[in-house]
Protein backbone atom coordinates (compact mmCIF):
# COMPACT_ATOMS: atom_id res chain seq x y z
CA UNK A 1 0.00 0.00 0.00
CA UNK A 2 1.52 3.39 -0.99
CA UNK A 3 2.27 5.95 1.68
CA UNK A 4 0.02 9.03 1.97
CA UNK A 5 1.85 12.02 0.41
CA UNK A 6 0.31 14.54 2.81
CA UNK A 7 2.33 15.17 5.95
CA UNK A 8 0.96 13.50 9.01
CA UNK A 9 -0.34 15.71 11.76
CA UNK A 10 1.75 15.64 14.86
CA UNK A 11 0.07 14.56 18.03
CA UNK A 12 -1.19 17.51 20.02
CA UNK A 13 -1.22 19.92 17.04
CA UNK A 14 -4.34 21.92 16.20
CA UNK A 15 -3.91 21.76 12.42
CA UNK A 16 -6.84 20.49 10.42
CA UNK A 17 -6.44 17.36 8.33
CA UNK A 18 -5.10 18.15 4.86
CA UNK A 19 -3.42 21.43 5.89
CA UNK A 20 0.13 22.15 6.96
CA UNK A 21 1.07 23.61 10.29
CA UNK A 22 2.94 26.48 8.59
CA UNK A 23 -0.17 27.78 6.73
CA UNK A 24 -0.48 31.49 7.68
CA UNK A 25 -3.39 32.32 5.39
CA UNK A 26 -6.55 33.63 7.04
CA UNK A 27 -9.51 31.31 7.05
CA UNK A 28 -12.37 32.00 4.65
CA UNK A 29 -15.65 33.08 6.12
CA UNK A 30 -19.09 33.70 4.66
CA UNK A 31 -20.27 37.32 4.59
CA UNK A 32 -23.88 38.14 3.68
CA UNK A 33 -24.31 41.30 1.60
CA UNK A 34 -27.74 42.86 1.58
CA UNK A 35 -29.05 43.63 -1.88
CA UNK A 36 -30.74 47.01 -2.33
CA UNK A 37 -34.50 46.76 -2.53
CA UNK A 38 -36.92 49.16 -4.23
CA UNK A 39 -38.28 51.85 -1.92
CA UNK A 40 -41.47 51.05 -0.12
CA UNK A 41 -44.61 52.80 -1.26
CA UNK A 42 -45.71 55.68 0.88
CA UNK A 43 -49.17 54.99 2.35
CA UNK A 44 -49.89 58.71 2.54
CA UNK A 45 -49.83 59.11 -1.28
CA UNK A 46 -52.75 57.66 -3.23
CA UNK A 47 -52.03 55.03 -5.85
CA UNK A 48 -52.46 55.98 -9.52
CA UNK A 49 -54.56 53.44 -11.29
CA UNK A 50 -54.15 53.18 -15.04
CA UNK A 51 -57.03 51.79 -17.02
CA UNK A 52 -55.89 49.59 -19.90
CA UNK A 53 -56.91 50.72 -23.34
CA UNK A 54 -57.38 54.36 -22.31
CA UNK A 55 -54.79 56.86 -23.42
CA UNK A 56 -53.24 58.86 -20.61
CA UNK A 57 -53.28 62.57 -21.49
CA UNK A 58 -49.82 63.94 -22.11
CA UNK A 59 -48.77 67.55 -21.73
CA UNK A 60 -48.45 69.45 -25.01
CA UNK A 61 -45.04 69.28 -26.65
CA UNK A 62 -43.04 72.46 -26.52
CA UNK A 63 -40.01 72.32 -28.80
CA UNK A 64 -36.73 73.63 -27.48
CA UNK A 65 -34.82 76.53 -28.97
CA UNK A 66 -33.04 76.15 -32.28
CA UNK A 67 -29.26 76.37 -31.98
CA UNK A 68 -27.98 79.64 -33.35
CA UNK A 69 -25.02 79.74 -35.69
CA UNK A 70 -22.73 82.54 -34.68
CA UNK A 71 -20.05 83.86 -36.93
CA UNK A 72 -17.70 86.80 -36.91
CA UNK A 73 -19.86 89.84 -36.36
CA UNK A 74 -18.86 93.16 -37.82
CA UNK A 75 -20.88 96.30 -37.20
CA UNK A 76 -21.36 97.09 -40.90
CA UNK A 77 -22.17 93.49 -41.96
CA UNK A 78 -25.49 93.05 -43.70
CA UNK A 79 -26.88 89.53 -43.89
CA UNK A 80 -28.34 88.35 -47.15
CA UNK A 81 -29.90 85.02 -47.97
CA UNK A 82 -32.35 82.80 -46.14
CA UNK A 83 -33.10 83.35 -42.47
CA UNK A 84 -34.31 80.83 -39.89
CA UNK A 85 -37.95 81.05 -38.88
CA UNK A 86 -39.36 80.18 -35.47
CA UNK A 87 -42.35 77.88 -35.03
CA UNK A 88 -44.70 80.84 -34.42
CA UNK A 89 -43.97 82.12 -37.95
CA UNK A 90 -44.64 78.77 -39.69
CA UNK A 91 -47.82 76.96 -40.79
CA UNK A 92 -48.89 73.51 -39.59
CA UNK A 93 -46.15 71.01 -40.56
CA UNK A 94 -48.68 68.21 -41.21
CA UNK A 95 -50.36 70.12 -44.03
CA UNK A 96 -47.04 71.01 -45.62
CA UNK A 97 -45.84 67.43 -45.11
CA UNK A 98 -48.91 65.96 -46.83
CA UNK A 99 -48.45 68.33 -49.79
CA UNK A 100 -44.72 67.54 -50.00
CA UNK A 101 -45.22 63.76 -49.85
CA UNK A 102 -48.04 63.77 -52.41
CA UNK A 103 -46.18 66.04 -54.83
CA UNK A 104 -42.94 64.05 -54.46
CA UNK A 105 -44.58 60.69 -55.13
CA UNK A 106 -46.54 62.11 -58.09
CA UNK A 107 -43.32 63.60 -59.51
CA UNK A 108 -41.47 60.30 -59.07
CA UNK A 109 -44.34 58.54 -60.87
CA UNK A 110 -44.06 60.96 -63.80
CA UNK A 111 -47.46 62.59 -63.24
CA UNK A 112 -46.00 65.94 -62.21
CA UNK A 113 -42.84 67.83 -63.28
CA UNK A 114 -40.00 67.62 -60.77
CA UNK A 115 -39.48 71.37 -61.09
CA UNK A 116 -42.55 71.95 -58.93
CA UNK A 117 -40.64 70.55 -55.95
CA UNK A 118 -37.77 73.01 -56.19
CA UNK A 119 -39.46 75.67 -54.02
CA UNK A 120 -40.29 73.12 -51.29
CA UNK A 121 -36.90 71.38 -51.07
CA UNK A 122 -33.33 72.32 -50.31
CA UNK A 123 -30.86 72.34 -53.23
CA UNK A 124 -29.35 69.02 -52.08
CA UNK A 125 -32.70 67.21 -51.91
CA UNK A 126 -33.80 68.63 -55.26
CA UNK A 127 -30.55 67.54 -56.90
CA UNK A 128 -30.92 64.05 -55.46
CA UNK A 129 -34.50 63.83 -56.76
CA UNK A 130 -33.55 64.88 -60.27
CA UNK A 131 -30.34 62.86 -60.51
CA UNK A 132 -31.37 59.75 -58.59
CA UNK A 133 -33.20 56.77 -59.95
CA UNK A 134 -36.87 56.48 -59.18
CA UNK A 135 -38.30 53.59 -57.15
CA UNK A 136 -39.89 51.02 -59.45
CA UNK A 137 -43.14 50.99 -57.50
CA UNK A 138 -43.59 54.70 -58.30
CA UNK A 139 -43.22 54.27 -62.04
CA UNK A 140 -45.17 51.02 -62.53
CA UNK A 141 -48.93 50.79 -62.77
CA UNK A 142 -51.68 53.36 -62.98
CA UNK A 143 -53.49 52.74 -59.70
CA UNK A 144 -54.11 55.82 -57.53
CA UNK A 145 -51.76 56.78 -54.72
CA UNK A 146 -53.24 57.23 -51.23
CA UNK A 147 -51.24 59.01 -48.50
CA UNK A 148 -52.28 58.05 -44.96
CA UNK A 149 -52.13 60.12 -41.80
CA UNK A 150 -49.11 62.40 -41.63
CA UNK A 151 -47.35 62.30 -38.26
CA UNK A 152 -45.21 65.26 -37.18
CA UNK A 153 -42.63 65.62 -34.43
CA UNK A 154 -40.92 68.91 -33.60
CA UNK A 155 -37.61 68.20 -31.80
CA UNK A 156 -36.51 71.85 -31.73
CA UNK A 157 -38.04 75.20 -32.59
CA UNK A 158 -38.39 75.61 -36.34
CA UNK A 159 -37.67 71.96 -37.21
CA UNK A 160 -40.28 69.26 -37.91
CA UNK A 161 -39.84 65.59 -38.77
CA UNK A 162 -42.78 64.07 -40.63
CA UNK A 163 -43.67 60.54 -41.63
CA UNK A 164 -46.54 58.86 -43.46
CA UNK A 165 -47.48 55.62 -45.18
CA UNK A 166 -48.34 55.75 -48.87
CA UNK A 167 -50.44 52.94 -50.34
CA UNK A 168 -50.64 51.94 -53.94
CA UNK A 169 -51.93 48.75 -55.54
CA UNK A 170 -52.24 46.99 -52.17
CA UNK A 171 -48.67 47.76 -51.09
CA UNK A 172 -47.58 50.15 -48.33
CA UNK A 173 -44.48 52.33 -48.48
CA UNK A 174 -43.01 54.54 -45.74
CA UNK A 175 -42.04 58.14 -46.45
CA UNK A 176 -40.17 60.37 -43.99
CA UNK A 177 -38.85 63.91 -44.29
CA UNK A 178 -37.21 66.63 -42.23
CA UNK A 179 -38.62 70.13 -42.60
CA UNK A 180 -36.84 73.29 -41.49
CA UNK A 181 -38.40 76.72 -41.22
CA UNK A 182 -36.76 79.15 -43.63
CA UNK A 183 -38.17 82.58 -44.53
CA UNK A 184 -41.55 81.85 -42.97
CA UNK A 185 -42.19 78.53 -44.74
CA UNK A 186 -41.18 74.90 -44.40
CA UNK A 187 -38.38 73.55 -46.59
CA UNK A 188 -37.51 69.87 -46.91
CA UNK A 189 -33.85 69.22 -46.07
CA UNK A 190 -33.94 65.40 -45.95
CA UNK A 191 -36.25 62.90 -47.64
CA UNK A 192 -36.49 59.12 -47.46
CA UNK A 193 -38.88 57.11 -49.65
CA UNK A 194 -39.09 53.41 -48.80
Amino acid sequence: MPADPSPAAEPGSTAEPGSTATDDRPRLRLVRVRTPQPPLEDDRQPLRLVQLGVAVPRPPHRPGPRPRITGPATPDAVEFGPTWSSRADLPDPRETGRRLITMTLEALAGRRPLGQLQAMTSPGVYTALTAGRRPTWCTQGTSPLVVGTVHACEPVDGVAEISAVARRAGRAHAVAARLEGVDGRWRCTALQVG
